[in-house]
């Protein structure tokens, strides 16, 4: 990759299973026509930190609380640039999803379920860590 990277920030977001462990939250953006986790671009001055809050509650109408930081997934976007997109697991504080022009659906999943459902390897690689920091949580 080359130039610079577009910067972003996101989680993975996850609550308390009613039926024990716990459920990963996944975004569908028709844009894309893609599952994902919540995330999106820096806005001018803004920090990761705060970027990743604002996408969580922008695309899926829940507030969270940033936990661990996850690894920095690195690859190039729909457009051909290079991304960096900084994340952590958070865990959702509440909240109410309501579809808007970005995002479509919410689901809460399983782990193994949404390993299978999120479109990007990139994606995919971020379960292992997030799992490993949720269960330091639930100790």
């Amino acid at each position: 990759m080359t130039g610079t990277p577009v910067r972003a920030a996101g989680c993975v977001l996850w609550r308390r299973s009613p039926a024990g462990g716990v459920e990963l939250a996944l975004v569908f953006r028709p844009k894309w026509s893609d599952w994902s986790w919540p995330k999106g671009k820096l806005k001018r001055g803004e920090t990761p930190h705060a970027a990743a809050l604002r996408e969580v509650e922008e695309e899926t109408g829940h507030t969270c609380r940033l936990g661990t930081g996850l690894p920095t997934a690195r690859y190039v976007d729909h457009a051909g640039r290079p991304k960096e997109v900084t994340y952590w697991a958070a865990e959702s504080t509440g909240g109410a999803f309501a579809p808007n022009d970005e995002v479509t659906e919410l689901l809460w999943l399983p782990p193994d379920e949404a390993r299978e459902r999120l479109t990007h390897p990139h994606d995919r690689d971020l379960i292992p860590p997030a799992l490993a920091a949720i269960a330091a949580i639930l100790r």
